[in-house]
């Protein structure tokens, strides 16, 4: 047994109201500069739809993630002969198009034109040439569904083979929140020639070298979730670095601090990393789940706490990990799924999965309908979370429609029905964590890296990170 600290987000999807705050957040720390115009480190997507960048999720166009050969894993990508061939060209890069061109507007224009008959207008002028352009996309243009025919093309609704329909009565969506996944077994990692990339040990943190990147991007399309990105002014990949500078003096990331509808949740967990291989190589998608589970280690087990320590975890991280609420939500109570787990990457962000809307249609005395009969299909749930498993996410959807049925109860005063899956301390904890658990509840990060001095901190942050062109 090999221990190792992680630290973990939960996000609550029936919380999350998409206003982008955690996105224009993490715009304004870490990308608003030359280059990184079109990177959102965070961004919040409307599913059914195509994402950003487009069609992320097709992995037979992108090659992102591992997958198994004669029972070993290997890089979508390619081997390293296919990747040495690759390594001037590569034809699964995405291009600007598949993100975005980004914009600004002429406003100069309104201020300094001459007396006219008509009204100035602040034509909108390219970030990256300058010139004039049309806007054809942009990183939220599918919000609420605006663009209704690119929803169509779902990579998710393909692979269920089911249609969906505009109608209003029968139409769903749902938020999704992305970012850099920080995963156990990172295809990034492995892609990057020149090792730029690499995993902290002491907090799982994924982040790029600046001064080792050579600018190969072979890390871009290998990220199956898409979530590194090329500066084409500093000829560096760049990516979310979790706020490391935060979680370091025990503070959340931007994304979690500042989001409205606070659905974040960020926490340790303690994992064996004997088992991360195993896991990751399991031969049926859909198992790959339980496997990430058996991963996780029981911070309260006497045996874990012996192998961290022995590991040299500090006790504070040890204690973090015992009160985690990502421990709750992911392990304890098996509320939350990783995206895609089929690319074999074991990331480190995951979901509640959406009850909202809580039904298709209303009827007579039905408070809470079936979990087979959500109005967001059980099986496109499953192709986002467990690889096409839709018993998991019914078993989910169940124990939060309980947890709805017993707080009603306690408000009604009708009696409890049988048959739940949980007891009432349970639900009642449950229901404080989801429901109304303070800033203190949702976060529990213990401050300080484990065994860094604060010289040696200083070095590592000198490193790693972003290197500011011309100085800072």
């Amino acid at each position: 047994m090999k221990i190792k600290a992680q630290i973990a987000m939960v996000m609550n999807l029936d919380k999350c109201i998409g206003c982008h705050t955690c996105s224009i957040l993490c715009k304004n720390v870490w990308t608003n500069r030359r280059g990184a115009e079109y990177m959102y480190f965070n961004n919040v997507e409307t599913k059914p739809g195509i994402g950003y960048p487009k069609q992320w999720e097709n992995q037979e166009k992108w090659k992102g993630g591992w997958e198994l050969k004669d029972g070993e894993l290997s890089l979508k990508t390619g081997g390293k002969i296919s990747r040495l061939a690759k390594l001037f060209y590569h034809p699964q890069q995405p291009e600007m198009d598949d993100y975005y061109e980004p914009w600004t507007y002429d406003y100069e224009t309104l201020i300094h034109t001459k007396r006219r008959n008509h009204q100035p207008v602040a034509r909108p002028r390219s970030l990256i040439t300058q010139k004039r352009m049309e806007i054809k996309w942009g990183p939220n243009w599918e919000d609420d569904l605006a663009d209704g025919q690119s929803a169509r093309k779902d990579y998710n609704l393909g692979k269920i083979g089911q249609e969906i329909t505009l109608e209003f009565h029968d139409i769903f969506m749902k938020h999704l929140p992305r970012l850099c996944n920080h995963c156990l077994n990172p295809a990034c990692v492995a892609a990057c020639p020149s090792g730029a990339i690499y995993k902290r040990d002491e907090d799982g943190v994924v982040l790029i070298s600046q001064d080792g990147c050579r600018g190969w991007r072979h890390c871009v399309p290998a990220c199956p979730y898409k979530k590194i990105y090329y500066n084409w002014e500093t000829n560096k990949a760049e990516k979310c670095v979790f706020c490391f500078p935060r979680l370091e003096n025990g503070l959340p990331t931007v994304c979690s601090d500042g989001c409205v509808g606070r659905m974040r949740y960020l926490g340790v967990l303690l994992y064996d990393a004997d088992k991360v291989k195993a896991a990751a190589s399991t031969p049926d998608p859909k198992d790959i789940y339980k496997a990430y589970l058996d991963a996780l280690c029981d911070p309260n087990d006497p045996a874990t706490v012996k192998a961290a320590h022995e590991a040299g975890i500090p006790d504070r991280w040890i204690r973090a990990a015992q009160n985690s609420p990502s421990y709750k939500l992911i392990a304890e109570w098996q509320l939350a799924f990783p995206l895609h787990p089929e690319y074999r990457t074991l990331p480190n962000i995951w979901y509640v999965p959406p009850l909202s809307p809580i039904a298709r249609r209303a009827e007579e005395k039905v408070f809470f309908p079936g979990a087979a009969e959500m109005r967001i299909p059980v099986a496109y749930l499953a192709q986002l979370l467990t690889a096409g498993d839709t018993a998991a996410i019914e078993r989910v959807l169940g124990v939060l429609l309980e947890l709805r049925t017993y707080m009603r109860t306690k408000q009604t005063g009708e009696p409890l029905p049988a048959g739940l899956t949980h007891d009432a301390e349970t639900y009642e904890a449950m229901y404080r964590l989801l429901g109304i658990a303070k800033r203190r509840d949702r976060f529990n990060i213990p401050a300080g890296v484990q065994d860094v001095s604060q010289d040696k901190l200083r070095e590592l942050q000198g490193t790693a990170g972003y290197a500011c062109p011309g100085g800072c």
